[in-house]
């Protein structure tokens, strides 16, 4: 059955509006006419059952059947804070991760981010990295959609830390803890950070501070992992731990 994702202020009552491309899909290349059924999913977990009620060139109105929480979502939410990479990397980061099951993903404007943006260029680049994980969303047949924050500082984002969360951050010069290690030491937690530098990694001064704040710095192995791998591979890793997924 075709699946659509609809924003919640969408879908009212037993009632639900599609709007947007997927209005021109479901009309000229599905071909749905009313009374044809079709899945909606507001991003935030529930999968709803709907019938096509009525279809114009603006909207797609639909009557709510049935509704439940889509399954698959991890319970532990992880969240990856990601230093601001050259070229497509965030984007390749964004659609790997939100298959794997991310919560959120927070670009971070780290001392060594070679790109830099500013004004208007941050709202057009989270506008469009939020449309990434849309669509990886929908390719991976996940209910939920991770958000994409806008592009944060150090002190933004260290200000906005649960107290409880688990934060964690692979740095190339830890050699004492693994991330094995920590994984086993740990309780589950409800919540984990964690920290992937960009190209040329993190400076021993974000080190430190985030290290003051509770951090722990694991390696991942002798290999020294392109961001664009670690923090994918870092994300399966402790889902894996924690029986969140495989």
């Amino acid at each position: 059955m075709a699946r659509f994702f609809v924003p919640p202020q969408q879908i009212q009552d037993d009632k639900a509006s599609i709007t947007g491309s997927d209005v021109k899909h479901i009309r000229t290349v599905l071909r749905m006419v009313p009374g044809d059924r079709l899945t909606l999913l507001d991003g935030r977990g529930m999968v709803y059952q709907a019938e096509i009620c009525d279809i114009n060139k603006e909207e797609v109105l639909c009557r709510i059947l049935s509704s439940e929480t889509g399954a698959g979502e991890p319970t532990l939410k992880v969240s990856l804070v990601q230093g601001l990479p050259k070229g497509d990397k965030m984007e390749s980061i964004i659609q790997k991760c939100t298959e794997l099951g991310v919560h959120r993903i927070i670009p971070l404007a780290a001392a060594r981010s070679v790109v830099k943006l500013e004004g208007k260029k941050v709202a057009e680049r989270q506008e469009r990295w939020q449309r990434v994980a849309l669509e990886a969303a929908k390719q991976c047949r996940r209910p939920s959609v991770p958000e994409v924050q806008r592009l944060s500082n150090w002190e933004e984002i260290l200000n906005s830390l649960p107290a409880d969360a688990l934060l964690i951050m692979p740095w190339e010069e830890e050699n004492s803890q693994s991330l094995r290690s920590l994984l086993q030491r740990v309780e589950k937690p409800t919540e984990v950070y964690l920290f992937i530098g960009p190209e040329g990694g993190f400076e021993q001064a974000e080190v430190t501070v985030v290290r003051e704040r509770g951090c722990h710095l694991v390696t991942l192995g002798e290999r020294i992992l392109r961001t664009e791998t670690a923090g994918p591979a870092v994300l399966t890793m402790v889902l894996y731990h924690f029986a969140e997924l495989g």
